[in-house]
C-alpha cells in the first residue's frame, strides 16, 4: 500500500494563488505513457475516464507509476455517487466531473467527493482505508473537486454554480459546449459564452480550466485568465510525431 497517495496541498494552493497550472491529459489507457509524462515534469496528470481507456486495474497501475511526482486528476464519467469514488479510492487527487448544468448539480457533486460530514461519499477502498484516519482530513483539506460547464444551461448557471461551497474549479469542455451552443471557438456566440464562465468564476473567486490542444492554445488561455490548461495530450503528441516520422520518411 505504500504507493497510495493521500492528496497534498499542491495543486490547490497554486490554484488559490493565481497560478496557472498546466497538465499532462491521458486518453490511451497507458500507466507507462504516465509514468513517461510524470518523467517529463508534468505538474499535473489528469487521466481521462469519460471518453479514455482507462480501466480500474490501469488507473491504479497509473498511480503507482506516477509515485506521487504530480497530483493526479480523474476526469470522470458521469456525476454518480460510484463514479466519482472510486477513482478518489483508487488514490487520484481530485475530480472533474462531466456535463453540470446547475448549482445543485454541482453541490451534488461536492457531497459525493467528501466525507461526511462535508459530504456523504463512501469510506472504502483497500488503500484509503490503510490509514484512514490520515487520508480523510487530508482530503477534506487538500481534494480537488470540479465540473465541467459544457452546455447552455451550465453557462446560463455559471455564476450559480461558481458560487458553489466546496467547488474548487470550473472547467470548460470546449467540444460539448460548441455542440451545445452550435458555435465553436472564435465565433461570437462561443467567445460571449466563454467570458461571461471566466467571468463568473472569477467573481466567485473559483479558478477556472479549459481544455486546451496544444502548448500555443494552453498559452493563449493562460493570457486569459484560465488558470488550468492542457499543455500535453498522449492522442496529441503520438499523433503528431508519428504524422511527422511518417512525412519525412516518405520524403525521403
Amino acid at each position: 500500500m505504500a504507493t497510495f497517495q493521500i492528496p497534498d496541498a499542491r495543486l490547490k494552493s497554486a490554484l488559490a494563488a493565481g497560478e496557472t497550472v498546466g497538465c499532462h491529459w491521458l486518453n490511451l489507457g497507458s500507466p507507462m505513457l504516465a509514468e513517461l509524462a510524470a518523467d517529463a515534469g508534468a505538474q499535473s496528470i489528469v487521466l481521462d475516464l469519460q471518453h479514455g481507456s482507462w480501466q480500474r486495474q490501469s488507473v491504479d497501475n497509473a498511480i503507482t507509476a506516477i509515485g506521487g511526482r504530480a497530483p493526479i486528476l480523474a476526469r470522470v464519467s458521469d456525476a454518480s455517487d460510484f463514479n466519482i469514488g472510486w477513482p478518489l479510492d483508487a488514490g487520484c487527487h481530485g475530480v472533474i466531473v462531466p456535463m453540470i448544468s446547475s448549482g445543485a448539480e454541482a453541490a451534488s457533486v461536492v457531497a459525493a467527493a467528501h466525507f461526511p460530514p462535508k459530504g456523504r461519499r463512501s469510506g472504502g477502498g483497500a488503500r484509503s482505508m490503510e490509514n484512514f484516519g490520515v487520508y480523510r482530513p487530508a482530503t477534506a483539506e487538500h481534494l480537488l473537486v470540479s465540473v465541467m460547464i459544457e452546455t447552455r444551461e451550465g453557462v446560463a448557471a455559471a455564476a450559480e454554480i461558481a458560487a458553489t461551497p466546496g467547488l474548487d474549479m470550473i472547467f470548460v469542455g470546449p467540444s460539448d459546449l460548441s455542440l451545445a451552443i452550435g458555435s465553436g471557438p472564435g465565433t461570437a456566440d462561443f467567445d460571449r459564452a466563454l467570458t461571461h464562465i471566466l467571468s463568473s468564476g472569477m467573481a466567485a473567486k473559483t479558478p477556472v480550466g479549459i481544455y486546451t490542444g496544444d502548448l500555443a492554445q494552453a498559452q493563449a488561455r493562460s493570457a486569459q485568465g484560465f488558470q488550468f490548461v492542457v499543455v500535453a495530450s498522449d492522442v496529441a503528441l503520438n499523433r503528431n510525431i508519428a504524422a511527422g516520422i511518417w512525412r519525412d520518411f516518405k520524403a525521403g
